[in-house]
């Protein structure tokens, strides 16, 4: 293993970018080894997320010496497994966080200087555009620079494959390996927009001015109804500090001839009569000043929105996250606001879906193995497929290609939600669209939602996280959670337990997973019996491939909504309790559980 100092030198001979280059050398001078060894190792892995990191210098951090680093592995991986590579090019996107710029036109660069066809966003897009162009082209592959909803400190690096969904396993240990294969940077390496970079300008193309009115276009094809049919509601909207604004007003533009008003009046009125925006979180801002963590899952991330809806008289609130491929809700029943769940906008959407699927039979639907059963529930009873994967839509986006056509929608639920016809990734654009004309269909998302729970149950979600740095403290956890795992009431007992991790479940005849298994991933799930007040719950704890948390997924399934919150309350105490009992776990203020 390589000494602190020859880490360090081998840093300040690769790096040639003065503001990276001085925070090492600073840190070198004042003999900060701590902080050297953070900033240093381990060096920032390449996984089926692609990079995320603090933007720092240093191989364990985000910054353009590992992007360059990163570019040049995934530019030989795919020209060792790609045919045609070189001309069928790469499509690269970014948000509008700090140094996404430099980001995007330094793996740019590299692959101009590999003699790639590099097509490029030139201002800032939403996630989706990029697997949404690689399908259009049949592109090689593409790259988002982007942190999603991280803190305004973190950057990343996302891969999308040459399907268009998100790499997976073997491909990432593939990158990975080139990456390391190739950590010389290129000579002559500048970003392409600095007068400086030598690249040929016929490989550069503009990708912006074709795919993003093809994009919205489509988009809006996704709406069921006739011209003047609809009467979409009004709705607060808020784009986190992100991109999101320009392709949701483009979209809208779009639906609007289907509503009664624009019969009589200009679309553009009618968009402005339909969505207000929050103005002060409208456009990126890589500060994200209004907000603890630009998320809009988090508590008080919508207070703006909010604000703005009670001031206007609106009771419906759409968000999307920094890079839009999330979306959230909110609406104000008898004057309390209540955020959906991403299960419940899930449930709410693949509903939606299929009323209007006159070919029930053979239609499938995938959720993740971490959300809620109640889709399932409404395809058993109405008759279409529900099927489950890995959490992450590298798993749903690639399950999907598999079916073709057959799948209609999917969504795991983080505010995720997938509609295949667009993408095959998550879309917070297209589902806030589909969920406006759903939202036209109903008296409100919020009466729409007890409708379902009336005729198919109560299904009681729980999730919530613990933060914790320490990597020995997760380990801990999850061994107790193994050892002590029959520690629940009397009236309950363990009906089946699958541990994805070590690779056993017995609720199969062979005692294996269907899932796919790896040793790498914790997770853990557990599916107790119901009692005389409800049908059962199933709880699944696995620990976060991207933040420092251990996240927990609990459902309880029950005819009476009341028992299934108190199902649900009972066993998150008995889990807390039990298994999470450690100072260096702090659990998320979201529930009362005293």
């Amino acid at each position: 293993m390589a000494t602190l100092r020859e880490l360090w030198e081998e840093w300040l001979r690769l790096d040639m970018r003065p503001k990276t280059r001085v925070e090492i050398q600073k840190l070198v001078e004042h003999g900060d080894t701590e902080e050297l060894e953070r900033r240093l190792r381990p060096r920032i892995s390449f996984g089926t997320a692609g990079l995320r990191a603090r933007m720092q210098a240093g191989f364990a951090r985000m910054n353009h010496l590992i992007v360059i680093q990163t570019s040049q592995g995934l530019a030989e991986h795919l020209l060792e497994n790609i045919s045609n590579a070189r001309d069928r090019g790469v499509v690269i996107g970014r948000d509008g966080r700090r140094d996404s710029s430099l980001f995007a036109e330094m793996a740019a660069a590299v692959f101009l200087a590999k003699r790639f066809r590099v097509w490029y966003f030139e201002q800032v897009v939403h996630t989706p555009m990029v697997p949404f162009t690689i399908d259009e082209l049949g592109a090689a592959a593409g790259i988002m620079i982007t942190a999603s909803h991280n803190p305004g400190w973190d950057n990343g690096y996302k891969v999308y494959g040459q399907n268009g969904c998100q790499i997976n396993s073997p491909q990432d240990k593939s990158i990975a390996a080139h990456i390391l294969d190739n950590l010389e940077p290129m000579e002559g390496l500048e970003p392409i927009h600095n007068g400086l970079s030598k690249h040929d300008p016929a490989l550069l193309v503009d990708a912006g001015t074709t795919f993003i009115p093809k994009y919205c276009t489509q988009v809006s094809d996704l709406i069921f109804a006739e011209p003047y049919s609809l009467r979409l509601p009004k709705f607060v909207y808020t784009a986190m500090h992100g991109v999101g604004l320009s392709f949701l007003h483009r979209s809208l533009k779009r639906i609007v001839v289907c509503d009664a008003r624009s019969k009589h009046r200009t679309e553009s009125d009618v968009v402005h009569e339909i969505i207000y925006i929050v103005e002060s979180q409208a456009m990126p801002d890589p500060d994200f000043p209004t907000v603890t963590y630009p998320n809009p899952e988090e508590q008080g991330a919508l207070d703006l929105a909010k604000d703005m809806a009670n001031s206007e008289g609106i009771s419906l609130i759409f968000a999307n996250d920094p890079d839009a491929d999330r979306f959230a809700v909110a609406e104000r029943v008898e004057g309390e606001w209540h955020q959906f769940t991403g299960d419940q906008v899930g449930v709410l959407l693949g509903y939606y879906m299929s009323t209007f699927n006159s070919h029930l039979e053979g239609m499938m639907m995938l959720t993740s193995a971490v959300s809620s059963q109640m889709l399932a529930k409404i395809g058993a009873v109405e008759g279409f497929i529900v099927e489950e994967t890995l959490t992450g839509f590298k798993w749903l986006g690639n399950r999907s290609m598999e079916f073709g056509d057959k799948v209609v929608f999917a969504y795991e639920e983080a505010l995720g939600y997938m509609l295949p016809v667009i993408v095959h990734d998550k879309d917070g654009v297209a589902a806030a669209i589909k969920f406006l004309e759903a939202c036209s269909h109903w008296q409100s998302p919020w009466s729409k939602l007890q409708e379902l729970y009336q005729k198919y149950g109560y299904f009681e979600t729980m999730n919530t996280y613990w933060r914790c740095d320490d990597h020995e403290a997760v380990d801990f956890v999850f061994a107790k959670i193994r050892q002590d795992v029959s520690e629940f009431p009397a009236d309950r007992r363990l009906e089946r337990f699958r541990d994805l991790t070590n690779g056993t479940d017995s609720g199969t005849e062979d005692g294996k997973p269907i899932l796919p298994v790896d040793p790498n991933t914790q997770m853990i799930t557990c599916w107790l019996s119901g009692n005389e007040h409800d049908d059962g719950i199933r709880f699944t704890i696995r620990a976060s491939g991207t933040e420092p948390k251990v996240k927990l997924y609990l459902e309880c399934h029950s005819r009476s909504q009341a028992n299934a919150r108190i199902g649900a309350s009972e066993i998150l105490r008995i889990i807390n309790a039990t298994w999470f009992n450690d100072k260096r776990l702090v659990l998320e203020k979201k529930y009362d559980i005293s």
